[in-house]
């Protein structure tokens, strides 16, 4: 069994599920605090009827809200709705960049992700052995001019959603004040379990990723929707690349970070994903000269040993996730 650990099914979709029956893939959907998905009930509503009709295809995080933030009964509903899920069977909780980048104070001041107002949240998340899962932040590009973005679809994505094109915006805290943030969170709690989403932030240079994977001996990270990153470095720097996910190879989790709504019909989706994950299979597995829409250059692919293979796209998530 596969898996593709970081996915969001905001509806049901039978064909993709089957999909997945037939190649052999489960799925973790990830429930975000996000404002232009369903709201967080409607999120959970639709993945546990998914589980209730696909028990052994997919499984599920959570998250809590931050509506309603520094009011008097926000605490107790957060932890009372992630105790809720978890005796739903979540296998986590995630926190996202909305923590850090758009949340505020009543003076006006962005609420970061090592604010006060959490540590009861992750206390009990550490106290009860629950994973965090974190997007904090986003990719170093963020912060940069579109010329100077390293892969085009960075380049596509900001220049469509300029709301979080953070060039633009110098008054929110920066690239290094969001990792601080989130590294000042992990050293309050040495015990807590956690997986830095999105080859946690740092995802322009695996020197990056190994520092923060041998500071934090108990964080992973996974590869969802940072692929074409590790792609733009191999052109240059192969063997690093390579080394990494020997080095590392018990530390990352396969993922995509598809979005499965109504976008999309039921055969362009499918076809897609095919392509996509026919792709990355290729880079990882084979040594043969690539090129992929996301990044301008050809590159070679990894080759990687079967044993890492299969660790980066089952054995961790089995271990992981539990």
């Amino acid at each position: 069994m596969r898996f593709d650990a970081h996915v969001h099914f905001n509806t049901l979709n039978e064909a993709f599920l089957n999909y997945g029956i037939e190649n052999g893939m489960r799925f973790l959907s990830i429930v975000t605090d996000m404002p232009f998905f369903p709201s967080i009930k409607d999120q959970l509503t639709t993945i546990l009827k998914i589980k209730k009709i696909y028990p052994d295809q997919i499984d599920f995080a959570t998250t809590f809200s931050c509506n309603g933030w520094g009011g008097s009964n926000w605490l107790s509903k957060s932890l009372d709705n992630i105790d809720r899920s978890m005796n739903l069977g979540a296998v986590g909780v995630k926190v996202w960049k909305n923590i850090g980048m758009s949340l505020k104070d009543d003076k006006g001041n962005y609420v970061m992700i090592d604010h006060p107002s959490f540590e009861p949240i992750f206390q009990f998340l550490e106290d009860n052995d629950i994973l965090l899962l974190g997007h904090n932040g986003e990719p170093k590009n963020c912060w940069l001019p579109t010329k100077d973005m390293t892969v085009e679809s960075d380049k596509a994505y900001f220049m469509a959603h300029p709301e979080y094109h953070m060039f633009h915006h110098p008054e929110v805290p920066n690239y290094e004040a969001q990792l601080r943030a989130r590294n000042n969170l992990l050293k309050r709690h040495p015990n807590l379990r956690f997986v830095g989403l999105h080859l946690a932030s740092q995802e322009w240079d695996t020197n990056e990723v190994g520092a923060f994977l041998d500071q934090f001996p108990n964080a992973m990270v996974d590869l969802a929707e940072r692929i074409c990153h590790l792609q733009y470095q191999t052109i240059d720097h192969w063997k690093k690349i390579y080394d990494f996910f020997i080095t590392y190879q018990d530390r990352i989790i396969y993922g995509s970070d598809i979005v499965v709504d109504n976008s999309l019909t039921d055969d362009v989706l499918i076809q897609h994903m095919n392509e996509r994950y026919q792709n990355h299979r290729k880079y990882f597995t084979e040594n043969e000269w690539m090129t992929v829409q996301k990044v301008n250059g050809k590159f070679k692919g990894l080759g990687l040993p079967v044993s890492v293979v299969d660790k980066v796209y089952s054995a961790n998530a089995l271990k992981t996730y539990k």
